[in-house]
């Protein structure tokens, strides 16, 4: 059962990647990322309900009123992952939008272990748990190098040092939300006992706050309005984002209990960085393709070998 547990955790990871190379299709079509996050969400909390229904997990929703009111909110980290997803690969590229989600999801699954935050159990420190923190950041280091160093021989123009900055402490934001909420989360499941649940309020929390986000950025025009009407010229595996992330929500909150917040996002994150390798390596889902470099293929060693020494750790 162990494995199966470890191996579940593997996969999630895998489509957490492919959760944010497809969303990109949705962004094309709707116009905004805003309204491609709101799309994907609502789909998202739809397969939920349906689910729940046909298994009778809705019936768990009457105890929510006795539920703490913060378990309720770890559905606000999916809009803020999902749309930097959206923002982040055309950018960046996969591999290191990854790697800035992996390292993220690493330290703040560190913090979470370490000083027992959230409720998940307290871990001591160790010399593998810090070496494997550093190879995370050498890792990712390489990998930024690696991608400037690309973009300078293909001469495409970088974007400003303020702005790249920008754009790469949001990636490391984004992921840190996510061990956070699969902590949260892992608390509401004791308040609700009941995953579908805890799940289906995740995504209406995610989708009632990426919607007023939406609605604030139209109201002040800092967005285009979205177009509903291309939808229907987005390609079948361009729906497959909502799937995604409801697999990867209702995993890491089962899992974080059971083998630790450290080695599911170590799990989760290993997964991410191979399947976002194998995308940017060969353009899948229509995306540029950005070839390995050996600097790049270092930093990518170097994370996956970092987020093991923290499981090992």
């Amino acid at each position: 059962m162990h494995y199966l547990l470890l191996a579940s955790a593997l996969l999630v990871g895998c489509l957490l990647a492919v959760q944010t190379s497809v969303n990109l299709q949705l962004n094309k079509a709707v116009g905004t990322p805003y309204g491609a996050s709101t799309v994907q969400l609502s789909a998202a909390a739809v397969l939920l309900l349906i689910i729940g229904t046909v298994f009778g997990a809705q019936n768990a929703l009457g105890t929510l009123p006795d539920a703490t009111w913060w378990h309720l909110l770890g559905g606000l980290a999916s809009p803020l992952y999902i749309t930097s997803g959206i923002l982040l690969f055309p950018r960046l590229g996969a591999l290191l939008t990854v790697g800035l989600f992996v390292t993220g999801q690493m330290f703040a699954s560190l913090g979470l272990d370490l000083f027992g935050l959230l409720g998940v159990s307290k871990k001591p420190p160790s010399v593998v748990i810090v070496l494997g923190a550093l190879a995370v950041l050498a890792g990712i280091t390489a990998i930024v190098r690696g991608q400037k160093a690309a973009a300078r021989q293909a001469g495409s123009g970088a974007p400003p040092a303020l702005a790249r900055t920008g754009w790469l402490l949001l990636g490391l934001v984004a992921g840190a939300v996510l061990p956070i909420q699969g902590a949260v989360n892992a608390k509401l499941r004791a308040d609700l006992d009941e995953p579908l649940a805890v799940g289906l309020v995740s995504f209406i929390v995610a989708t009632l706050t990426i919607l007023i986000v939406l609605l604030v950025l139209l109201a002040t025009r800092r967005t285009p309005h979205p177009d509903l009407g291309n939808l229907r010229t987005v390609p079948w595996w361009g729906w497959l984002g909502g799937a995604c992330a409801a697999a990867y929500v209702v995993a890491t909150f089962m899992l974080i209990p059971e083998i630790g917040a450290a080695t599911t996002v170590a799990l989760t994150v290993t997964g991410q960085q191979l399947a976002s390798a194998l995308i940017d390596q060969y353009g899948v889902f229509r995306l540029p393709r950005r070839p390995l470099s050996t600097a790049r293929l270092t930093g990518l060693t170097l994370l996956v070998l970092g987020c093991l020494l923290v499981q090992l750790g």
